[in-house]
């Protein structure tokens, strides 16, 4: 194995220069850190995490806490976390809390206390006292993304503005009969998501005085298989059915196109559509939606984490942003005979 005595001897440097020009920490020349790079890449020597750490008192590892890894959403943030993580040099522990209420102690009170990372991201996760408590406790810079936390730096989603927005657009063109996709009290996930977005819905409806109908309210699961059973029962019950619907995600809207296709039904002659989140696919479907930019989500997460290990101050709480992508599901609704 190369040392790095040796790359000190072919750059001309010392051992000290050396460990300064490959960890970015420390004054050095711009030649000589070309120089280190210059015989390290030459020699094929990578810096010891472990000699690292000891030199430094840092891991040059963020721990990364995330409620699912196998929904899209998710997974994207924590591609744009560890990416930008990864460029500047750290490795990423993901921690993946389970419904076993145990596995979810065991995180917070044992494996984030074994000092084993420099610094801590949670991913949509709504964080009770205890927990919040001994993430404080660790002395490490947090970041919490997704929702408040008036204890933690967070970067936070206003879901019910981004609902109210979504319902606006519907109500700008036209529509007065709008159906909303949502969720039942079971698939309540963390920060109560699908309430929220219920809410900025019905703001929405009451600052334009229309009234909510129960009735053109259907619960889901947040999948496109729930959103599809769904708009089948919207769309297929007797009576006037609803010009346009709102669902509460991009995977039930998707759903609902769908429905509507399988029903016979024009999207959006016949109903107008529009989601949220900005999933991946809603493209190709050319899906209307408010956009929440996930990859961007996780790539300012990891910034602020960043920033606050390089230079230890806090990050200012921050909202993230969202906007309103006009696609060719939603158009001023059909007039009625």
């Amino acid at each position: 194995m190369v040392s790095i005595d040796e790359v000190a001897r072919l750059a001309g440097v010392s051992t000290a220069t050396v460990s300064r020009a490959l960890s970015g920490r420390g004054h050095v020349s711009e030649r000589a850190r070309e120089r280190v790079r210059s015989a390290a890449d030459s020699l094929g020597y990578v810096v010891s995490s472990r000699a690292s750490s000891l030199a430094s008192g840092r891991t040059q590892n963020v721990g990364v806490i995330v409620p699912f890894l196998d929904r899209w959403f998710f997974s994207t943030v924590l591609s744009g976390a560890t990416s930008a993580l990864m460029r500047a040099g750290y490795d990423v522990t993901l921690y993946n809390i389970t419904a076993d209420a145990a596995v979810r102690r065991e995180v917070f009170s044992t494996f984030l206390r074994r000092q084993r990372v420099d610094a801590v991201i949670a991913v949509a996760i709504e964080l009770d006292g205890d927990e919040t408590a001994q993430l404080l406790d660790l002395g490490l810079p947090v970041i919490g993304v997704g929702g408040p936390n008036p204890r933690l730096r967070t970067l936070t989603f206003d879901d019910t503005a981004v609902a109210r927005l979504a319902t606006e657009h519907l109500i700008g063109l036209g529509h007065r009969d709008i159906a909303h996709i949502g969720a039942a009290a079971e698939f309540e996930a963390d920060f109560r998501v699908p309430s929220r977005r219920r809410l900025g819905f019905e703001q929405a409806l009451s600052d334009a005085n229309i009234p909510a109908d129960p009735a053109l309210f259907e619960p889901a699961d947040f999948t496109v298989d729930g959103g599809h059973r769904a708009a089948i029962r919207l769309l297929s019950r007797p009576g006037p059915r609803p010009s346009a619907i709102f669902a509460a995600s991009d995977e039930m809207a998707i759903g609902a196109l769908l429905a509507a296709r399988d029903l016979g039904i024009d999207v959006p002659d016949d109903v107008s559509i529009v989601g949220i989140d900005g999933y991946e696919l809603g493209e190709f479907f050319d899906l209307t939606t408010v956009d929440q930019f996930p990859l961007a989500q996780g790539e300012r997460a990891a910034a602020a984490i960043l920033a606050q290990l390089e230079s230890a101050a806090d990050a200012a709480p921050a909202d993230l942003p969202y906007e309103l992508i006009v696609r060719r599901t939603t158009a001023p609704p059909r007039p009625r005979p």
